[in-house]
C-alpha cells in the first residue's frame, strides 16, 4: 500500500453480472448529468471504512465470496432521491452479508454507513427536483421487478474523483 493509499477511505460496493451492469449504464448515461458521471454504475455497500482494514476488508471479502454462491437479488422498484433516481435493489443474502461486514466493523463505521442500508443503484443525481420527479414518473410507467446478477463484492480506494480498485472478490459456487 502506498502512503497515499494509506490515507484514502475505503468504499465497498457489490459488482453487477455483464448485462445487468451494461442495463445501469445506460441508464446513467442517459440520465446522469454528464459533467458529474465519473463513475460506472454502482450499488455501495460501504461509503467510507477506515484505511487501516484494507488488509483485514480483503479477508473477509474473500470469505464472503469463495465457494459461496452469488446471492439471489432482483432490481425491486425505482426510488426517489429528491435530487435524483435510482432503482432500489432488493437482496437478503446481500444485505446479510453487509450486516456481518458492518458488525466486524462496528465501532470503525462512520454515522452514514452504520445508520442503516439502503441497497440502490443511482441512475440520476444532483437535478432540479422537478427533473428528478419527471424522471421518476416515466421509469414508474414502464417499471416491473426483475431478477439482477449479483457478481461479486470490490474495495476501492477513494481519492476524491474516479475510484481505484483495492481489490475484487467473485462469487464462486
Amino acid at each position: 500500500m502506498t502512503d497515499a493509499g494509506a490515507l484514502a477511505p475505503i468504499i465497498v460496493t457489490a459488482l453487477f453480472g455483464r448485462e445487468d451492469q451494461a442495463f445501469f449504464e445506460a441508464e446513467r448515461r442517459a440520465h446522469f448529468p454528464p459533467e458529474r458521471n465519473q463513475l460506472a454504475a454502482h450499488l455501495t455497500m460501504f461509503h467510507h471504512l477506515p484505511p487501516t482494514l484494507a488488509a483485514e476488508l480483503r479477508q473477509r471479502l474473500v470469505a464472503e465470496t469463495r465457494g459461496v454462491a452469488a446471492p439471489a437479488a432482483r432490481i425491486a422498484d425505482v426510488m426517489s432521491l429528491g435530487r435524483g433516481v435510482a432503482f432500489r435493489i432488493d437482496s437478503p443474502e446481500l444485505a446479510a452479508v453487509r450486516a456481518r461486514l458492518a458488525d466486524a466493523f462496528a465501532g470503525l463505521l462512520t454515522p452514514q454507513d452504520a445508520g442503516g442500508w439502503r441497497a440502490h443503484v443511482t441512475v440520476q443525481n444532483k437535478v432540479e427536483p422537478a427533473v428528478a420527479k419527471a424522471l421518476l414518473e416515466t421509469l414508474r410507467a414502464g417499471f416491473r421487478p426483475r431478477p439482477v446478477a449479483i457478481a461479486g463484492l470490490a474495495a476501492w480506494w477513494y481519492r476524491g474523483g474516479p475510484w481505484e480498485m483495492l481489490s475484487r472478490h467473485m462469487f464462486t459456487a
